[in-house]
């Protein structure tokens, strides 16, 4: 299944929680905020959303780090376009 993954840099205050439950999906740049990663890979630039194919897995893992983003910084959302978290 394909989400996009956003992490809002105006929100982001560098906690790294995400990084720390999923390093495939979260990197911190210079400026201490968190980007998307593509399954550990960045491409030629950081990026603050990116859309990916991921297994449930990995689904799972990615929702867990956005939750655990004490400013909800972090925003997924499925195919379909609705977001999944954090929840509307």
């Amino acid at each position: 299944m394909k989400i996009t993954i956003k992490v809002d840099p105006d929100l982001c205050i560098g906690a790294a929680s995400c990084v720390a439950i999923d390093d495939s999906s979260f990197e911190m740049n210079d400026e201490n905020k968190a980007y998307v990663l593509d399954h550990g890979k960045a491409a030629d630039e950081s990026k603050y959303e990116r859309e990916v194919e991921v297994t449930q897995e990995e689904l799972d893992r990615v929702l867990m780090a956005a939750q655990s983003c004490p400013t909800l910084a972090v925003i997924v959302t499925g195919e379909d376009g609705k977001q999944l978290y954090p929840e509307v």
